[in-house]
């Protein structure tokens, strides 16, 4: 028997003045996953979050989050869930101490929890030399850092992020997104609204692609890929561009879906793997050098981007 899943939506449905900001919604996420929503602007991605935070209550259709429905037991749900908007929200009179002080007691830990806990994690932030600063001055990555913190303090089953590396260094992003892959091993299940294609690739487990309030696709990157395009993606370098005598040989050969020239050689769609080897010991054979040859899986950079197209083409 499967277990139950954290987040389920069945027949979503939210409409706005402006129009719909979200039209008949199902997906589900695992404990543990990560998934990846990802969207232009206005796709629907802030609107998935507050449904599933409580925060908004849907026209139709209906959620479950940690088995409760946000929408009659949003109290409880947000107990168990924590939530980084795009925007960190501290106050600048305060300290970033205070910011988080009085966010933990908001949710109810004791005076020396919420000490620990809190200093704790501004350690493992690098933010401890501003615990007593004020708000005001800090920089968009240390404010981001502050309210990811005060998103963790409680140490939710469930978090949302909402853009969570917006306005950070490459340092400080590496260590962001090292400490969400840290959060799902250890079990947090994540939702993730980034702009960032090559971030969700790294951390995702499923995603769902939005287009005006619409799901377009739900997955596994691999399955998405699948249902775009047949085979693997195969790159030769040949030291040039292929010529076309070494495109018709490759494109006739058994095993070979489609190849054409690039920069450094070809890339191919291979019917699968076993192709590659004796593909290249074929060309080595008739004397054409191969310099290098990778199997190189989609991204999900790429099957955003043509999903994106058949949007826009179907429109």
């Amino acid at each position: 028997m499967n277990p139950r899943p954290v987040i389920r939506t069945q027949a979503l449905r939210r409409i706005f003045a402006g129009g719909a900001g979200l039209e008949a919604l199902d997906l589900e996420v695992d404990h543990g996953e990560v998934l990846a929503l990802l969207g232009p602007n206005g796709a629907g991605k802030t609107t998935t979050v507050r449904l599933l935070n409580g925060v908004l209550r849907p026209d139709s259709g209906r959620a479950e989050v940690l088995g409760l429905d946000p929408a009659t037991h949003g109290d409880d749900v947000r107990r168990r869930t924590g939530v980084l908007t795009e925007n960190a929200g501290l106050d600048d009179r305060l300290t970033a101490f205070e910011n988080l002080w009085y966010a933990a007691r908001l949710r109810g830990m004791g005076s020396v929890e919420a000490t620990t806990r809190i200093d704790a994690l501004l350690e493992e932030f690098g933010l401890i030399d501003r615990r007593d600063r004020p708000a005001q001055g800090m920089s968009t990555g240390q404010r981001k850092r502050v309210a990811l913190i005060r998103a963790l303090l409680h140490e939710p089953e469930v978090l949302f992020l909402d853009e969570p590396t917006s306005g950070l260094d490459p340092s400080a992003t590496r260590s962001v997104l090292d400490l969400i892959a840290e959060l799902a091993r250890r079990g947090s299940t994540i939702v993730l609204c980034t702009h960032f294609l090559g971030e969700a690739g790294r951390l995702a487990d499923r995603a769902a692609i939005l287009d005006h309030g619409r799901l377009h696709a739900f997955g596994r990157p691999d399955e998405l890929a699948a249902a775009l395009w047949a085979g693997t993606a195969f790159a030769l370098d040949l030291g040039a561009p292929a010529g076309a005598a070494a495109l018709a040989f490759l494109n006739a050969y058994d095993g070979v879906l489609r190849a054409e020239a690039d920069a450094a050689g070809a890339q191919l769609r291979i019917a699968d793997r076993s192709v590659a080897p004796r593909l290249v010991r074929e060309l080595v054979t008739r004397g054409i050098d191969v310099y290098g040859a990778t199997i190189t899986p989609d991204t999900l950079e790429q099957i955003y981007f043509a999903i994106e197209a058949r949007i826009a083409g179907a429109a």
